[in-house]
């Protein structure tokens, strides 16, 4: 039995799903317990207000949760902070003011665009928007942002105009390991989010190759979400996660509580 410690409600502003009705969902899939890791994207193109979280009103709605279900569940609190290097102050005050038991950081804007929309990949080719996406990680990892574990390393691929049909992680196998030892040498994690199979990827992201090598480099702490915005997406293709992340060479998971990693078994 698993934790999906990545998902989204009616407090993300790409969400409409009631927190209660996600935890419903992940007690009827059987799982052992949630996250909650609600968006926080401050100076979102276009629409600056669409992921601008109500800390204090979501914080209040998750304690109440938490208590409602106290020795019947397990419901944790996070925010998935989306990370630009103009804004790593900003981040990392948030970080430190709210008491969340897990924090994802992700790239979901690189320079002032997110890979989301088609805009992203006019004029170039889909390697170089590709390249620039992973690069975009790098410059982030050097902001001391705060957070636990690196969402969807590979998100972009989601919304290519190709998807993941001539990606692969030997094409940008310098920039992803750099990542990696990065992330490895900073004490953070990586998780791997189902969300890539709900995509019609065929696999998740990161793909099982960048799971590995995440491994073979000496990463240890792995987090699982299906970035569900809706109950039904609460632990999407879980079915498939025991068996990709064993023959990545893991033998636990991490949850976070209280900002610390604890290590359970998959099997």
């Amino acid at each position: 039995m698993l934790w999906d410690t990545h998902m989204h409600t009616n407090y993300s502003g790409d969400s409409d799903a009631a927190p209660d009705t996600m935890v419903q969902a992940a007690i009827a899939r059987g799982l052992d317990g949630l996250c909650f890791t609600d968006h926080f994207d401050y100076d979102y193109p276009d629409d600056p207000e669409l992921f601008l979280l109500d800390f204090s009103s979501y914080q209040k709605e998750i304690a109440t949760l938490r208590a409602g279900y106290e020795d019947k569940f397990s419901i944790c609190w996070g925010v998935e902070l989306g990370l630009q290097p103009h804004i790593a102050d900003l981040n990392r005050r948030i970080a430190s003011e709210y008491p969340f038991d897990f924090i994802i950081g992700s790239s979901h804007v690189v320079h002032g665009v997110d890979p989301y929309y088609s805009k992203y990949y006019d004029g170039r080719s889909e390697d170089e928007a590709y390249l620039e996406y992973f690069e975009s990680i790098l410059e982030n990892l050097h902001t001391d942002a705060d957070f636990d574990v690196y969402g969807h390393i590979d998100y972009v691929v989601r919304y290519g105009p190709n998807r993941n049909r001539f990606y692969s992680y030997k094409k940008f196998s310098d920039v992803i390991d750099e990542i990696l030892r990065t992330l490895i040498d900073m004490g953070k994690g990586i998780e791997i989010n189902t969300g890539g199979f709900k995509y019609g990827l065929g696999h998740p992201n990161p793909t099982e190759e960048i799971l590995s090598r995440y491994h073979e480099l000496g990463g240890e702490i792995i987090t699982i979400g299906a970035d569900a915005h809706t109950p039904e997406h609460v632990a999407y293709s879980f079915d498939q996660v025991p068996s990709i992340l064993s023959e990545a060479g893991f033998r636990y998971y991490s949850v976070f509580k209280e900002r610390k990693p604890i290590f359970l078994p998959l099997i």
